[in-house]
């Protein structure tokens, strides 16, 4: 018999196998969705038993999938940040550019308020290195230059515009109205940034 055979019976003895995966799958979205909303919270270090209470499973469970704080963390991060990488397609989808722009800024900015309630074990993670340091920086600013590019080919953003400058404001309205906790702050300086990214009008001729 190849390999690729299988008899009813060794096909009846893996079965139970699948849904005991699916149920694994399930339990660490909900571990890594309770997590996000935990370090959203608060900046404050949340107890892992509470964050198993909030996914409604066992601390055990947590342990099983994420044997340390590292490792959750770590997890959350990743899924955060791939996250806020690829919405920015799904908005230019959806929306015209500098609008897309504006709405994925506030995406981003979710994504900073989470890392903030990460910041302590990242830190120590990336310092000690069981945490790996990810190219944060670097895929932010390439989606920028990619809605920036699509902006200025519809002639709703500028072309002249270093998506490195870009970044660098963005993360100084989240430094800035962290400190204070201003959230409708923070969204007046985005919608600040967004209109200095527009192209000048032409002055009308007398």
């Amino acid at each position: 018999m190849s390999e690729s055979e299988t008899t009813p019976t060794d096909r009846s003895a893996a079965a139970p196998d699948r849904p005991a995966r699916a149920d694994a799958r399930r339990n660490r979205d909900r571990l890594l969705a309770a997590a996000r909303d935990a370090f959203a919270a608060t900046s404050e270090a949340v107890p892992l038993d509470a964050i198993a209470r909030a996914a409604g499973v066992g601390i055990g469970t947590l342990y099983r999938h994420f044997p340390t704080r590292e490792a959750l963390v770590e997890a959350v991060y990743a899924a955060e940040l791939d996250e806020v990488v690829s919405s920015a397609t799904v908005l230019l989808g959806e929306f015209e550019p500098a609008v897309a722009l504006r709405a994925w800024m506030t995406r981003y900015a979710a994504f900073f308020k989470i890392k903030r309630g990460m910041s302590d074990t990242l830190r120590a993670g990336w310092a000690s290195g069981s945490i790996a340091t990810p190219a944060t920086r670097e895929r932010v600013t390439a989606v920028i230059a990619m809605m920036l590019r699509s902006g200025a080919e519809a002639g709703s953003l500028r072309s002249d515009v270093d998506p490195e400058d870009v970044t660098m404001m963005l993360l100084g309205v989240f430094l800035s109205t962290a400190a204070i906790d201003a959230q409708d702050r923070a969204e007046q300086l985005l919608d600040l940034i967004v209109d200095a990214l527009r192209p000048a009008l032409e002055p009308k001729r007398r």
